[in-house]
């Protein structure tokens, strides 16, 4: 059953409200690092504009869950701090080898190779440090248990176990059940801790905590099938990075598996799955359930 979004609710507005409430904290969020070329490396990637979905959906939840989403802040730029390390490594030569990201060179084209795998590494412990250290007002609880998804998200169940099976199956034949286990842990299992730990802050009732995971998988694996369909119908100056690098390394996509147009219809389906999850909540859940609409209507 489709879900509609209220037609009241100004989502453009708010998501515009929301990216500079979330550029603004990652720009608070790196002091002096010494050394200076270890800053600047960070800071380039991390402040490299983009959409910041992964902030803006931990922010969205923890509303929806009743909680005071400037105490999810800091988790919000954790996230978006895993998010880019996993850009940076994800585009060394030994990984998926780019050299565009965001509209301009890839991390180590600027800083080298060495520089970005430790600016990566960097990020991912500012992270933990970010929701441990840097999250007052929120009990030591709940923090735990955002550590804990963030962990399971950044490690072999999520972020490094999804990579290594991508790798593994470059110029193989691959399934479907296989391409959606590379999504939902390289895609899917950070998108899941976003919307997860929003709630957690909020101390969210159980029953939420399981829509959420549904919501979460269905706009994990549809944002992936949009994202195979605009690698190969997108230029690069529209993504900001390389586009048909998917078909250039021999991956196995979902538009090279279902076509194009059944490619389409599965994303919009999964969409509508996630939208569902949240009906009895659809009074407060409309940036979550306009969220779930950018994801397939976005063009990069």
């Amino acid at each position: 059953m489709a879900v509609a979004v209220s037609t009241e609710f100004d989502f453009a507005a708010y998501l515009e409200a929301a990216r500079h409430r979330v550029e603004a904290a990652l720009d608070g969020s790196l002091g002096p690092e010494h050394p200076e070329s270890l800053r600047d490396s960070m800071r380039y990637s991390l402040l490299a504009g983009g959409k910041r979905l992964r902030p803006i959906l931990c922010l969205a939840a923890c509303d929806l869950a009743g909680g005071e989403s400037d105490l999810a802040l800091p988790t919000a730029v954790a996230l978006e701090m895993i998010h880019t390390m996993s850009l940076i490594h994800d585009d060394l030569p030994a990984m998926d080898n780019d050299d565009l990201r965001r509209g301009r060179p890839t991390n180590h084209k600027v800083y080298g190779e060495a520089n970005a795998i430790l600016a990566g590494d960097a990020l991912l412990t500012r992270a933990f440090e970010m929701v441990a250290l840097r999250s007052p007002g929120v009990p030591a609880a709940q923090l735990l248990a955002v550590v804990g998804e963030l962990s399971l998200a950044a490690g072999a169940p999520g972020l490094v176990g999804g990579q290594v099976v991508d790798l593994e199956c470059e110029g193989k034949q691959v399934d479907l059940d296989t391409l959606e286990y590379i999504h939902l842990h390289k895609t899917g299992a950070l998108l899941r801790a976003c919307v997860l730990s929003g709630a957690l802050i909020a101390a969210a009732p159980d029953p939420l905590l399981e829509a959420l995971r549904t919501y979460a998988r269905g706009i994990g694996l549809a944002f992936q099938i949009i994202d195979d369909i605009l690698d190969v119908t997108a230029s690069s100056e529209v993504l900001g990075k390389t586009a048909g690098k998917d078909l250039t390394a021999d991956k196995t996509t979902y538009p090279k598996l279902l076509g194009l147009e059944e490619s389409r219809k599965r994303a919009d389906a999964l969409v509508s799955e996630a939208k569902a999850a949240l009906e009895p909540w659809r009074d407060k859940a409309a940036p979550l359930l306009a969220l779930a609409d950018y994801i397939t209507s976005r063009d990069r």
